[in-house]
């Protein structure tokens, strides 16, 4: 590329690509798509984004693909790398001035060097850091901060590389330059804190911006720079110097007020030093040793008493719990119950740690945390009465501790209550005491703290478990409390609802939840929204618990299932629906076909709120989960929902359609349910297998589930199925063993099983292109023994069910063998004996017998060779499935299934499914469970003893071991 003439025609383009018109902007974008490949192109980039006379959208866009350019061509190996030369002159270009006066472009700038920094410093980029350090020295506040932002994308980048020699190589960079890194800090520190003071605002914010930068830039250092961070003074030092650094920043926050231009980028810079900490800890917990009385005595102080009062901010408050809670639960602090066995280290952060956490220190924190943090405030408050589905469902699971104060707070009183419960419960238990009785409902403040208290029994259930009798609580006061109808006491009656959800899987007397029960029903008619969404969830975690009893339930069921589908009728937001859906679909799935009559309402309104969330899909999950347990509880009666449910599991498995991704796992296992409880397939479901080849081609997670719903179809119409798919089937079969581990194997093998046991008819000359790889794993010895299990299954049902079909495949194989075929079927009966014991199952031992003995009558020579080999199989199948009768000393085969039973099912087992029946149905027309196998060797021994006369058969079985001949005779006495 010419530089002098491609600069115009690039910026021409470039122009065009910065266009909002489509018809121009397209065209732009595929001629610098093609121009990415090009030598000179980034040097033409350079040129442009670096021009601050042309326009920023222009620049902007030329910086974007130099950075996209280093993502794919950069690295030397890449195809259509940028040459070594060119990306000299590049780097060089790069740091030459630092004088962007855009701030969004100077950051993109800064990341691109980063980038190409990952790369190449510091071998091929030398210059770059001690460049870098240059310019932030010079006295120009433009390029001062440029390249001080480049600097901490740099470090920041270098940090993150996690091999070995990038790790040796940072840590050198990291002690060459710490030093400095810390001067400037302080340097920068200094000066703002002199202007602040001085009400130089202008100046100052720019000071703050530059320590903030150096400060990111030594966290990286001190985080990832050291392996011995502890060996090293000025590391130590300056994580000492933060704590101080810190009071001097609150300090001054407090002094400059909320509307003052510095206080957004001043508490984002106060976070950055505790995250330095919380880093430093969580990467050195033994460097960290030295640091936690400080830690503890600066978080405890600023957070539980009086210190911290017009200073702190909610995030900082949420990081200095965060540090308390990481340093009380850190498992290098806690030492071995032999405590000869812990490190020297580890005994003394305990030793620091039980000298801070007195009994008083842990009761102020224990109280504070209960009376202060927990108590609802008048922006939750407001929250209730304003938007009460956000406040009923707001989330407190996951991360969420590490961001909001309210469940981190709750997340570290958890914590500290579980290492020191033996301190702090009678702490708890008095303030339980201290609140019995009801509460005046005029008394706000008395109402409000009792939720704090309760609050803190539920969240210490677990550890409160031998030192609260909650049966007699729940009986003497607390259903008490939720019969209290007046508007002033929701709060409690949803704390006290929340509580009983607590403690219901911890201890709650199995006879009381018929009270519970009652108390639910009226709740769920509570005037208050959130009452009844929480007392929805403590239904959940009442039927969802072990000692969830059924016929307890029912008395309710009716009335209870009609509320919950109210409230899901009158909640509006996605996440509440959500939420009161997976109520619905535990009360279902725990008293299963018991739903029945109940139900009606429920079907008619999915299919309105599946049309109503189609911009909300994880909505749309949750409408799939309740049809899966629907169906299930509806058993063959699903097939009234079939209207709705097709087209459902249609969209939801088409890989084509855009919603799968998040649809595609619930939609098969409601694809899944429903064929297991259809009584016949329907051309409609005939249909949507058509769905299934792409998924099968994703060679996913989900084969698993593919493989059993390709089982339900074969045995739900196996026939019509086969006609329409089979084919399709087997190339996608074929494909898939190639590239699959040894259970993916045995799982495809068990459908081509199922097809055989289901229609041994046609099932093989349809699945025929599958059994040559079974033959011959067979024949080379398969060294994974459930593999070679399932090939001999599948063989067996050929040989047994399919005479023509193993003659053609035996003729086949000696083609591709070049042997006799008499040959290869020597050595398919010497393989097959041999491995044997690679078989476990009882069914498959007695189909090998059978097939084998199958072989009999013949005068074939080899057959006879292997006679013996045969005899053992027979007698080890003989072993496995005959039982003897006590009363007539008789055997009898105890597999031998001669009709079909309803099983008595008790009220905790789920009834059969459709699929069940079929299976069993199957199983009656199965040769290993209508043939007996004593009967059958009596029969093929004998036909053997007739077609070569008594003399010839006695040479025969002379053959057998003696011992194998005395066993058979056992087994076939009155025969």
């Amino acid at each position: 590329m010419d530089l002098n003439s491609a600069s115009s025609v690039v910026l021409q383009v470039l122009t065009q690509a910065s266009s909002q018109d489509s018809t121009v902007l397209k065209p732009a974008e595929e001629q610098l798509r093609q121009w990415e490949t090009q030598p000179g192109f980034y040097t033409v980039l350079l040129n442009i984004f670096t021009n601050h006379s042309l326009d920023v959208n222009v620049r902007w866009l030329a910086v974007l693909y130099f950075k996209n350019g280093i993502d794919r061509y950069w690295r030397r190996v890449a195809p259509h790398a940028i040459s070594e030369e060119e990306k000299s002159t590049l780097r060089a270009g790069l740091i030459t001035n630092f004088n962007e006066p855009v701030n969004q472009i100077a950051t993109q700038i800064a990341v691109l060097i980063a980038k190409a920094a990952r790369l190449d410093c510091p071998k091929q980029w030398p210059e770059l850091i001690p460049t870098l350090i240059e310019s932030v020295k010079i006295q120009d506040d433009l390029r001062q901060h440029r390249a001080l932002l480049t600097f901490y994308h740099v470090t920041k980048t270098l940090s993150s590389k996690r091999l070995a020699a990038d790790r040796k190589l940072f840590q050198n960079l990291a002690s060459e330059i710490y030093s400095f890194a810390c001067s400037l800090w302080n340097h920068h520190t200094d000066t703002f804190l002199q202007q602040v003071c001085a009400g130089v605002e202008s100046a100052a914010i720019i000071s703050l911006e530059r320590t903030l930068l150096s400060l990111k830039v030594l966290r990286k250092l001190t985080v990832h720079g050291f392996l011995e961070p502890l060996q090293n003074a000025e590391v130590m030092g300056f994580l000492h110097a933060v704590f101080d650094r810190l009071r001097q920043f609150l300090e001054c926050s407090r002094s400059i007020g909320a509307e003052n231009v510095c206080r957004e980028r001043l508490e984002k810079i106060i976070i950055l030093f505790t995250k330095v900490l919380l880093d430093f800890l969580d990467q050195h917990p033994f460097s960290f040793i030295p640091l936690i009385q400080r830690s503890l005595e600066f978080a405890v102080s600023y957070v539980f008493t009086e210190a911290g009062g017009g200073v702190v901010f909610e995030r900082f408050t949420v990081q200095c719990m965060g540090l308390i809670k990481m340093i009380v639960k850190n498992d290098s602090y806690k030492p071995s119950k032999n405590i000869e066995d812990s490190k020297p280290e580890t005994i003394k952060a305990h030793q620091i740690k039980m000298s801070l956490f007195t009994y008083p220190t842990l009761t102020e924190i224990c109280r504070r945390l209960v009376t202060h943090y927990f108590l609802l405030s008048e922006e939750e408050l407001m929250m209730w009465e304003e938007d009460p589905e956000g406040f009923a469902v707001e989330e407190s699971g996951g991360d969420s501790w590490k961001y909001s104060l309210r469940p981190c707070s709750e997340v570290l009183f958890i914590d500290i209550f579980h290492e020191y419960n033996q301190a702090l419960t009678p702490v708890l238990l008095d303030m339980v005491h201290s609140l019995q009785g009801p509460t005046n409902v005029e008394d706000t403040s008395a109402l409000l703290i009792k939720d704090t208290v309760y609050n803190a029994v539920g969240l210490a259930a677990y550890e409160l478990f031998d030192s609260v009798d909650f049966d007699e609580w729940f009986k003497s006061q607390l259903l008490g409390e939720l019969q209290v109808n007046h508007d002033r006491y929701k709060p409690l009656r949803r704390r006290v609802i929340w509580l009983i959800g607590q403690w219901v899987s911890v201890k709650f007397k199995s006879d009381l939840r018929p009270l519970l029960y009652e108390a639910i029903l009226t709740l769920l008619q509570d005037q208050d929204l959130v009452v009844r969404i929480e007392t929805a969830t403590t239904l959940k975690l009442t039927v969802d618990d072990f000692e969830f009893r059924t016929e307890q339930f029912l008395p309710y069921l009716e009335s209870i299932f009609s509320l919950i589908f109210q409230l899901l009728q009158q909640v509006t937001e996605c996440d509440t629906k959500m939420h009161i859906l997976h109520v619905l679909s535990c009360v279902i799935e725990r008293v299963n076909v018991q739903i029945r009559p109940y139900v009606g309402c429920l079907v008619q309104y999915l299919p309105l709120l599946w049309k109503q969330s189609e911009e909300h899909n994880m909505l749309r999950c949750a409408i799939l989960t309740t049809l899966v347990h629907l169906v299930k509880g509806l058993g063959e009666d699903g097939k009234n929902l079939y209207h709705f449910l097709l087209p459902v599991i249609q969209l939801s498995t088409d890989v084509s359609q855009p919603p799968h991704i998040y649809l595609l796992e619930d939609g098969l296992e409601l694809w899944l349910v429903t064929l297991e409880n259809c009584p016949s397939i329907t051309p409609e479901l005939l249909h949507i297998f058509q769905n299934m080849a792409a998924l099968l081609e994703l060679s996913s997670e989900n084969l698993l589930i593919c493989f059993k719903i390709i089982n339900a179809y074969i045995f739900s119409a196996s026939s019509e199925f086969l006609q329409m798919y089979a084919a399709n089937l087997c190339q996608s079969f074929l494909e898939i063993l190639k590239d699959i581990t040894t259970d993916g194997q045995v799982q495809v093998l068990k459908v081509v099983e199922n097809v055989l046991q289901v229609n041994p008819a046609v099932g093989p000359q349809m699945f025929h292109a599958l059994l040559p790889p079974v033959f011959r794993g067979i024949i080379d010895g398969e060294r994974y023994p459930v593999v070679m299990a399932t090939y001999l299954g599948i063989l067996g049902r050929v040989l047994l069910q399919n005479t023509s079909c193993f003659s053609s495949l035996l003729y086949q194989m000696s083609q591709e063998y070049n042997e006799e075929i008499d040959q290869i079927l020597g050595n398919l009966i010497e393989m097959w004996v041999d491995r044997m014991d690679n078989i476990t199952q009882p069914e498959r031992r007695k189909l090998s017998a059978l097939a084998l003995l199958s072989l009999l009558p013949s005068v074939n020579s080899v057959i006879q060779d292997k006679f013996c080999g045969i005899i053992n199989v027979c007698v080890e199948g003989l072993h496995d499935v005959m039982t003897e009768d006590p009363e007539t000393s008789s055997y009898k085969d105890c597999m031998l299934i001669s009709h079909f039973e309803e099983p008595k099912v008790t009220e905790e087992e789920e009834p059969p499914t459709e699929q069940d029946k079929r299976k069993k149905m199957v199983a009656l027309k199965d040769p290993v469970h209508t043939v007996s196998l004593q009967q059958f060797v009596y029969e093929k021994l004998k036909a053997q003893q007739e077609l070569m006369g008594e003399e010839g058969f006695r040479s025969l079985m002379e053959t057998v071991d003696t011992e194998i001949v005395t066993q058979l005779q056992g087994f076939l006495q009155g025969f």
